[in-house]
């Protein structure tokens, strides 16, 4: 029953054209907008963390297992993506799977990790800014780069960018793609130099100890190491690609170019992962390498500093590029989810001169600023990736309900092997999760609870679905 209401319903009331946003993104603008946000924080900062403390060499293997649970993962993205249409994202194909409370847990769960990935790159972004600033005798002063906590008075520059990225997404969807596919370029090149100075300077003895940390082991702080403990770290990295599917709506024909533009990112961004991953720790100690910008300092340390400072340079592009994407993504879920009735109908307006929906934009932009601006967010990937992960597995198991309650359902793109690879995709994402620390699912059980008490106090007696 509930695919039945979906597909007519909510789907024809929220049509792209009933609502004013534009079909203006191509199947290479999506995969860009992918690429845009996986390569970023990942490769420019979480390779050096992992491999410093808690993979060593072999967090080329942690990329590897990250990036199949996400193969199997984006494999089920694509074929719903392409069958069921409408809304975007994990919110919107648990809705046709699974009904309404699914689907409201799967969004409220991906408002954080969206909401929260934002800022916590925007504090990464302002860091290489102020680097930069101060490379060139131009440095903040420190109170205006540091959270109160820190002992500052706010993190002007994290602050700032999220509110020139909110004026961006005002003005268009369209407008933010050519800005996105600009920023990519310049990082793709400077990736580019990394790799043509790396490869002719790898000392194999940097590989040993390959495994230094082993496979898995529970420190008396609870903190976790090991590969699959870096596995679930680096996953962070390959969370754009959820990011794609949240632009259904603005796609030319979401069919064909959604699947396209999640699966061609995903692949592109897994094998620079893994090259980068290999040299960066064949180039210099993985003891060297837990350092904020760790692609940049181990060219320091080759003595190619001016190799270093375009690094550097790309890495403020890159990390632009994953805040506009994740940002763009949030606005749209919560879009969704307000035009569903789950969310106040004030977050569904669309502007009639810009096509985008200015209120969640605005609102949103300032929350983030706000947040990235006074909170130090250094230790909250893992609670983004914990939710992130939640939310592939019932993207897969989403392929798995559909097949059997609708097996005639149109499906252009059809996940290979199935059901094995959406079990795949289950059972590596959960195993991920269950190498994350305590804590993280303790935090992440709490915003549930909240996200809940949302729910049976307003979205239940609001929803469109009970209208129907």
């Amino acid at each position: 029953m509930a695919l039945e209401i979906f597909r007519t319903k909510p789907i024809r009331s929220i049509h792209a054209v009933d609502y004013g946003l534009k079909r203006c993104l191509s199947a290479w603008d999506l995969a860009f907008l992918g690429v845009g946000a996986i390569i970023g924080t990942g490769i420019f900062v979480l390779t050096g963390i992992a491999a410093a403390t808690q993979a060593g060499p072999a967090v080329v293997v942690s990329f590897i297992i990250a990036g199949i649970a996400c193969a199997f993962a984006a494999l089920s993205y694509a074929e719903l993506s392409a069958a069921v249409g409408g809304c975007g994202s994990a919110y919107g194909y648990s809705y046709a799977a699974f009904g309404e409370l699914f689907a409201f847990i799967i969004g409220w769960d991906l408002l954080l990790e969206y909401g929260i990935s934002v800022a916590a790159v925007a504090n990464g972004w302002a860091g290489y800014f102020n680097n930069a600033l101060t490379s060139i005798g131009l440095p903040l002063p420190e109170a205006l780069t540091k959270a109160p906590k820190l002992g500052g008075y706010v993190n002007l520059p994290a602050f700032a960018i999220i509110l020139v990225l909110m004026g961006l997404l005002i003005v268009g969807v369209k407008h933010s793609a050519k800005f996105n596919n600009m920023m990519v370029a310049v990082k793709l090149t400077t990736i580019a130099i990394f790799i043509s100075i790396a490869v002719f300077n790898v000392h194999p003895e940097n590989w040993h100890p390959f495994m230094p940390f082993g496979w898995f082991q529970t420190l008396p702080d609870g903190k976790t190491t090991g590969v699959l403990a870096g596995a679930s770290l680096v996953f962070f990295a390959y969370v754009g690609f959820d990011a794609v599917s949240t632009a259904a709506e603005e796609a030319q024909n979401p069919q064909k170019d959604l699947p396209f533009g999640i699966v061609a990112s995903l692949v592109f961004c897994t094998i620079i992962y893994i090259i980068v991953a290999g040299l960066l720790t064949g180039v210099v100690s993985y003891t060297d390498l837990n350092v904020a910008s760790p692609v940049a300092h181990a060219l320091m340390l080759m003595g190619k500093n001016w190799a270093s400072a375009l690094i550097s340079t790309g890495v403020i592009a890159g990390l632009t590029t994953v805040m506009l994407v994740l940002y763009y993504g949030l606005t749209r879920i919560i879009f969704a989810m307000a035009r569903d009735g789950l969310l106040s109908p004030y977050f569904s307006g669309v502007n009639n001169k810009t096509h985008t929906p200015v209120r969640v934009i605005v609102i949103c932009g300032v929350i983030i600023a706000l947040v990235a601006g006074f909170i130090p967010l250094g230790d909250l990937a893992e609670l983004v990736n914990i939710g992130t992960l939640a939310a592939f597995v019932l993207v897969c198991l989403g392929v798995i309900v559909l097949r059997i309650t609708k097996p005639d359902l149109e499906r252009p793109f059809v996940t290979p092997f199935s059901p094995l690879f959406p079990v795949l995709g289950m059972l590596s994402c959960a195993s991920l999760m269950a190498f994350l620390p305590a804590l993280t699912w303790l935090r992440f059980v709490v915003w549930l609870i909240l996200g809940l008490v949302v729910y049976f106090s307003y979205s239940m007696r609001h929803s469109k679905l009970a209208e129907v």
